[in-house]
C-alpha cells in the first residue's frame, strides 16, 4: 500500500479475527518502541482510559483488543476479534511510539523499515501491507494507520502521519491526557464540565443542517481540496488565510467522508500530493505540511492539469471506488488553458470539481468551464469569491454545495455512479 491508500479488510472476505502486526529495525539497543491501538468512537475519540491498548493494559473491551509484544525483538502485535468490536467503536487508530524520545533525543530518523501489516488471523492470509516512515525524522510518534467501519464493512487505511511529542500528543489528540505524577492515562478531567462547541464543530453542523436542507444527508463522497501555490498566494499562505480554508473546508469533508478525513493538493507549475488532514491534525497544518516542507514547489506559475490529472489518478487508478469525489479547487486566476481538454475527458469519471476564484481577478478560463461542450455531463462549477475571509460559513457552504446534488442526480443517471 501508499501512504492515503485504502483497502478492504472484510468485504469479500469471512474474516473474523485480525492480526495487526507491527515491525521495525534499530541498531540502538537503547531506543524503546513500543506499538498501540487507541479504539475510537465515531467522534474520533478514545473515550474510555481502558480502550488504550498497549503493553500497559494488554486486554480491551472484554479482550476484543489485545496486545501482545511476542515474535521476537521489533515486532508487537494487536489481535483484533471484529464481531466482539462493540457498535460504538468505530475506529481502532494503530500507532508506534518512541518510549521517552524527546527526553532521551531518540526519534524516528533512528528507526528504519517500519511496516505494518493486517493478516487474517485464522486463515493466514496477508491482507495488506503499509511500509512507511521513510520520510520521517525528528517525530516521535506515528499513526501507522485506521481499521474503520465504512457501510457494514471494515477498511484499513495507511496513514503514514509523524507527530512530535511521542505518546502525549498521541493521546492528547485522541481526547486523552497523561497525569505526570503517575504517568498514566486518564479521562479528562473537565469530562464534567459543559461541552463547548469550537469552530470546527460549528462549521460541522453548519454543513449538517444545510445537508438536510438539501436532503443529502446520509450522502458519502471524497472529499479533495486543491490549493494554488502560485507566487500571487503568497501572501494568502502567510497571513493565516490559507489556514481558514483548510479548516472550513474540512467540516465538509468531516460530514461526508467515510473517514472523515480531507485530500489535499497544492500546486503552481508543479504539484504535491499531501497527507489527508483530519480534526485531530488540522491545527498549524498550512505552516507545518506546507510552508514548512523543502520538498513541496511553491509560488512559481499556474499549471492546472498536471495536478487534475494526478487527482483522476488517485481516485480512479490507485483507488478506484463507486464512491462520489469532491473536489473543491481554490484558484486566484491565471489558469492556462489546457485544463479545458482536461476538464472534458476528466467528465466520464465519477469526480465533481468545484472551482472556487478568490480575489479581484477577471478568471477568464474558470468563467467557461461550467458551459464547456462536449462533456458527458456537466462535472463542473465556478464562482469567485472577491475576499474569502469575509464571507460567512453559511454563504461559503451554500455555494460550494449548489451544484454538487444536481450532478449526483445526472450521473447517476447516466451510469457514472452507481
Amino acid at each position: 500500500m501508499i501512504k492515503g491508500q485504502k483497502s478492504d479488510v472484510t468485504k469479500g472476505r469471512n474474516v473474523r479475527e485480525l492480526d495487526v502486526i507491527f515491525g521495525w529495525q534499530c541498531d540502538n539497543p537503547g531506543i524503546g518502541i513500543d506499538a498501540a491501538g487507541f479504539v475510537l468512537s465515531e467522534r474520533g475519540r478514545c473515550e474510555r482510559d481502558e480502550h488504550f491498548v498497549f503493553y500497559g493494559n494488554p486486554h480491551a473491551l472484554g479482550g476484543a483488543v489485545t496486545h501482545s509484544a511476542s515474535g521476537g525483538e521489533g515486532r508487537e502485535t494487536l489481535r483484533v476479534s471484529l464481531p466482539d468490536l462493540p457498535e460504538d467503536a468505530d475506529k481502532i487508530a494503530m500507532t508506534v511510539t518512541i518510549y521517552e524520545g524527546e527526553q532521551q533525543g531518540h526519534t524516528m530518523s533512528n528507526v528504519s523499515s517500519l511496516y505494518i501489516r493486517l493478516v487474517d488471523t485464522a486463515a493466514g492470509e496477508e491482507i495488506c501491507r503499509f511500509d512507511f516512515g521513510a520520510e520521517l525524522d525528528k517525530e516521535t510518534a506515528v499513526v501507522a494507520g485506521e481499521l474503520y467501519r465504512h457501510q457494514g464493512e471494515w477498511k484499513f487505511r495507511a496513514v503514514g502521519s509523524g507527530f512530535f511529542g511521542g505518546l502525549r500528543a498521541l493521546c492528547e489528540s485522541f481526547g486523552l491526557e497523561v497525569r505526570e505524577e503517575e504517568n498514566a492515562v486518564s479521562e479528562a478531567a473537565a469530562a464534567a464540565e459543559p461541552l463547548m462547541l469550537s469552530t470546527i464543530d460549528l462549521r460541522k453542523k453548519t454543513v449538517g443542517l444545510l445537508l438536510e436542507k438539501k436532503k443529502l444527508s446520509g450522502i458519502v463522497a471524497r472529499v479533495g481540496l486543491v490549493l494554488d501555490i502560485t507566487g500571487s498566494m503568497r501572501k494568502l499562505y502567510n497571513n493565516g488565510t490559507v489556514q481558514e480554508v483548510v479548516e472550513r473546508i474540512l467540516a465538509i469533508a468531516c460530514k461526508f467522508d467515510d473517514n472523515g478525513e480531507l485530500d489535499v493538493w497544492v500546486y503552481d507549475h508543479e504539484f504535491s500530493r499531501l497527507p489527508s488532514v483530519t480534526e485531530r491534525d488540522f491545527a498549524g497544518y498550512v505552516q507545518s505540511r506546507i510552508l514548512g516542507d523543502p520538498s513541496i514547489h511553491k509560488f512559481g506559475r499556474n499549471n492546472e492539469p498536471l495536478v487534475m490529472e494526478d487527482i483522476v489518478r488517485k481516485y480512479t487508478k490507485e483507488e478506484p471506488d463507486s464512491t462520489p469525489v469532491f473536489i473543491i479547487f481554490i484558484n486566484d486566476g491565471g489558469v492556462v488553458n489546457p485544463t479545458k481538454k482536461t476538464l472534458t475527458e476528466a467528465a466520464v469519471h465519477p469526480i465533481f470539481w468545484q472551482f472556487v476564484g478568490i480575489g479581484d481577478s477577471d478568471f477568464e478560463v474558470l468563467s467557461q468551464l461550467d458551459t464547456l461542450p462536449g462533456r458527458v455531463v456537466d462535472n463542473a462549477n465556478f464562482f469567485p469569491i472577491a475576499d474569502i475571509t469575509t464571507i460567512t460559513d453559511e454563504e461559503l457552504y451554500g455555494k460550494l454545495l449548489n451544484e454538487f446534488p444536481l450532478w449526483l442526480k445526472e450521473a447517476k443517471a447516466i451510469g457514472i455512479l452507481r
